[in-house]
């Protein structure tokens, strides 16, 4: 069993870390593995909360945004102004109360409480960041959803639902062919200035790579009626199925 740590760079859903490791690899300990760069934001799952580590973040200047856990021992300190109509039930100041999470955390926390109209869900999120609205935050929260379409892909169109190779060194090799794919495909649509999503793009490739085409002096031109023909067949199901996985 092997797991593909990744950092997507929103900007361009491009990945910019990547660490394939075997399954008894702890989540959390991917995060030793980063440069955290001041000023970025780090969104991640509940999976890679350990104090300690987001303490780190903290200190170098980083911020985070994380689901909190539903054993969080902590009390509110503060509780600024909210606009209920908006889905956000309270955006709070919080102190850890646990002995080991105050001792790695020593400082405070955000802590925003968000009810998604559609599903009903209520969502509980933590950062150290304390400057941007509410809802920016649970927004930043749901653009994490770009990694979960990257992985998507990345098994369907890149057939890794199954390796060839059992050894170390065949799974990591297919692996980093299906990434090296995705990379080169984003590159081109950065070169063409295409406006369709990267992954409308991908999906386009993955049925047109090898149909037969004119001999022009140029195949931009009916490269881009393939794409603008996937993106009306093909967009409205897309844009659904992001919006299906709301804050998911």
């Amino acid at each position: 069993m092997a797991k593909l740590h990744t950092l997507l760079d929103l900007h361009g859903n491009i990945p910019s870390f990547i660490h394939i490791s075997d399954g008894k690899l702890h989540d959390v300990h991917a995060l030793d593995m980063l440069l955290p760069e001041p000023g970025a934001i780090y969104v991640m799952d509940r999976g890679y909360v350990d104090f300690a580590r987001l303490h780190a973040l903290h200190q170098a200047g980083a911020f985070f945004v994380t689901r909190a856990k539903s054993n969080l021992d902590a009390h509110r300190v503060y509780s600024a102004p909210i606009d209920r109509t908006t889905g956000v039930i309270c955006d709070q100041t919080i102190a850890l109360d646990g002995y080991l999470t105050r001792r790695d955390y020593p400082e405070h926390l955000r802590r925003i409480r968000f009810r998604d109209a559609e599903t009903g869900k209520t969502l509980v999120f933590l950062t150290n960041q304390v400057t941007l609205p509410a809802l920016t935050i649970c927004a930043l929260y749901k653009s994490r959803w770009q990694v979960e379409l990257f992985f998507k892909w990345i098994k369907q169109h890149l057939r890794i639902k199954q390796f060839y190779g059992t050894s170390e060194n065949a799974v990591k090799t297919q692996i980093w062919i299906a990434v090296s794919v995705y990379v080169l495909v984003a590159i081109v649509r950065k070169r063409l200035g295409l406006e369709v999503s990267l992954y409308t793009l991908l999906q386009v490739l993955s049925v047109t790579v090898f149909e037969k085409m004119p001999n022009k002096s140029s195949r931009l031109p009916s490269f881009r009626l393939a794409v603008d023909q996937q993106k009306r067949i093909r967009g409205t199901v897309w844009t659904l199925r992001k919006d299906s996985r709301w804050l998911g």
